[in-house]
């Protein structure tokens, strides 16, 4: 593998002395894709199906369980993750106007990640502070009243 890819064998290595170190590896699955994504940022085939091998299980669970659980991801983050919430609180006041020039700024859709590996965009349900809808959150710094003139400004924080 490249030595730039996240895919190292050293990722390899610490997931599975972190494996090798649980006293059951019976029924954490969970736990373990949780170590994995931790460890390589996501979860892509060949994590999953080393999760698969490692804990005796076939790697359709492994993906059926990635891909049933909205925290789980199979394509890379960006270094600074963006999620506007869309419930209805931000919603009503103005989250897709938010989230439209957010997609037109990054040049990028819900779910991608910019080209130069900077920035990955989510929208979530609820973030549960209604108060300062509608909430754009960048990693855990959180911005309230957000309005579309004011993405600008936050994305520029992150250059």
């Amino acid at each position: 593998m490249a030595a730039n890819s996240a895919l190292t064998d050293e990722k390899f290595q610490e997931l599975e002395q972190y494996i090798d170190a649980m006293p059951t590896t019976k029924g954490e699955l969970i736990r373990v894709l949780h170590k994995a994504q931790d460890i390589f940022g996501y979860l892509p085939e060949e994590v999953q199906k080393f999760v698969g091998k490692k804990l005796k299980i076939s790697t359709a669970k492994v993906f059926g369980v990635v891909t049933f659980y909205s925290y789980f991801t199979m394509t890379p983050k960006g270094e600074f993750n963006i999620s506007i919430c869309m419930g209805t609180a931000c919603y009503v006041r103005g989250a897709e106007d938010v989230l439209n020039e957010l997609k037109k700024e990054l040049d990028i859709e819900v779910g991608e990640t910019t080209p130069d590996g900077k920035f990955s965009l989510q929208s979530l349900r609820c973030v549960g502070a209604c108060g300062l809808a509608p909430v754009v959150m960048v990693e855990d710094k959180v911005y309230g009243r957000v309005t579309p003139d004011m993405v600008k400004d936050i994305l520029a924080e992150y250059k």
